[in-house]
């Protein structure tokens, strides 16, 4: 493992929030890595060990998750990029690029279209669609799965959001790795020591179903994802995007990518990661440290 300046800090926020962040020195090139669901700035570890030292890399622990607070209710994506956009406010970071992972993703596509001038491109990294990330579940075991549309429903779901949050509070890691094994890491896993920390990682998880609400009503496309009208918001990302998906990708659909980048059109490029599902990171880190390096230093 290369030894590598890693400071994790945190910032107290105007709303009440403080979110911990890590910080990696290195040049003028400034990114901002956003984690998605189930995991939080330590997930990045392999990229900041790795990618070339010119890049200045921040690592935002979101509301929630991590070492970050959960002080008030997060209700929608917009919560999350709000909080993303104190936080930036309060280090002085302007003129970055954004990595946004999975629902991380969204929470970047909403920032970069609400606070024109601080990202200069975004990479949108196995992300959800610009028309959310849709919610089916259960009430009983007996019901047939259907989309809900209520956070209410989402917190009394008994297929994803209970057995999850059984898990984090139980520490049943067994559980939890095997469904990581089963939608994430289907090709290749961490080492094992580094598997247990980010098992124990996901357990600081503190919104599960509010984050499953957020994806399920966020939509800044011009369409109605079958729960809500879109708002448009999508016209209003104005810098370059590069789009990854792992071709075997078991959490982010094809459907998904492509949803994508018919409503961001001509500002979007795509690149297909081979041999890689929902964490690159894990299944093939050089094939997306070299995606990732080419888009920024074009």
């Amino acid at each position: 493992m290369k030894v590598v300046n890693i400071t994790i800090k945190e910032v107290h926020l105007p709303n009440g929030e403080t979110l911990a962040y890590r910080e990696r020195e290195g040049g003028k090139q400034k990114v901002l890595l956003i984690h998605g669901n189930m995991t939080s700035s330590k997930h990045w570890d392999l990229v900041y060990e790795n990618i070339d030292a010119k890049y200045k890399l921040y690592a935002v622990d979101l509301r929630g998750f991590g070492q970050s607070t959960y002080n008030n209710l997060i209700t929608s994506i917009k919560d999350f990029s709000d909080d993303v956009k104190l936080f930036v406010d309060a280090i002085g970071l302007k003129d970055f690029a954004i990595v946004g992972w999975s629902t991380g993703g969204a929470v970047s596509m909403q920032f970069v279209a609400d606070y024109p001038g601080y990202c200069n491109k975004l990479i949108l990294l196995a992300s959800e669609s610009t028309r959310g990330y849709p919610f089916e579940g259960k009430q009983h075991e007996n019901d047939e799965l259907h989309r809900f549309a209520l956070h209410e429903e989402i917190k009394k779901d008994v297929t994803k959001t209970i057995p999850v949050q059984t898990a984090y509070d139980t520490n049943n890691t067994e559980l939890l790795k095997l469904i990581w094994n089963a939608v994430i890491y289907t090709h290749n896993q961490p080492s094992p020591e580094l598997y247990e920390e980010y098992l124990q990682d996901m357990r600081t998880q503190r919104n599960l179903a509010e984050v499953h609400h957020s994806n399920n009503t966020f939509n800044i496309s011009h369409h109605h994802n079958g729960l809500v009208e879109g708002n448009g918001k999508v016209d209003d990302i104005n810098v370059p995007v590069l789009v990854l998906r792992g071709e075997r990708d078991y959490v982010v659909t094809a459907e998904m990518t492509n949803e994508i980048l018919e409503d961001l059109g001509s500002k979007a490029k795509f690149i297909e990661l081979k041999n890689c599902g929902h964490s690159p990171l894990v299944d093939d880190l050089p094939q997306l440290l070299s995606a990732i390096t080419r888009f920024l230093d074009v």
